[in-house]
């Protein structure tokens, strides 16, 4: 079994390391592909059609920011988990549990009302990294939460 990891410090938030560089890398290549493709682009292109060019590069990079600013924070008062759509704010009694199976792409957190959210902020690609990040988080849940252990 091994060994448990201590709750760190609050605040503290968790994100991905590839999973913010990768995205972010990528729409700066789209974008600067789409202008220089709006500039190079053949006589028949009107002005219209390269603004759409780089409107839809900038949609794209848009869409990769979504997935670059994913992360769990947790504070004093709870977490908040950004995910690419939607951000999460809950409080520590609400927080049951987290779970990080092998071969997952992210944790899931349980919630007292029977709610099961992924948190895309810990990326489970990043196996190591994942693993301590879920049990800080887990150290957390227990140190904080309602269902202490003790």
């Amino acid at each position: 079994m091994p060994e448990p990891v201590p709750a760190p410090a609050l605040p503290v938030t968790w994100r991905p390391r590839r999973g913010r560089i990768v995205p972010y890398v990528f729409a700066v290549l789209v974008v600067a592909g789409a202008a220089l493709m709006a500039l190079l682009i053949a006589e028949p292109f009107q002005v219209a059609d390269r603004v759409a060019f780089v409107v839809f590069g900038l949609a794209v990079a848009w869409v990769l920011h979504l997935l670059g600013r994913v992360r769990v924070e947790a504070d004093e008062e709870g977490l908040t988990i950004v995910n690419a759509l939607r951000t999460h704010r809950y409080s520590w009694p609400e927080v049951i549990d987290i779970t990080l199976l092998v071969g997952d792409p992210w944790p899931r957190l349980d919630f007292s009302d029977g709610r099961t959210i992924g948190a895309m902020g810990i990326q489970g690609s990043e196996k190591a990294r994942a693993r301590r990040a879920t049990a800080e988080l887990s150290a957390l849940i227990r140190e904080r939460g309602e269902a202490r252990e003790d």
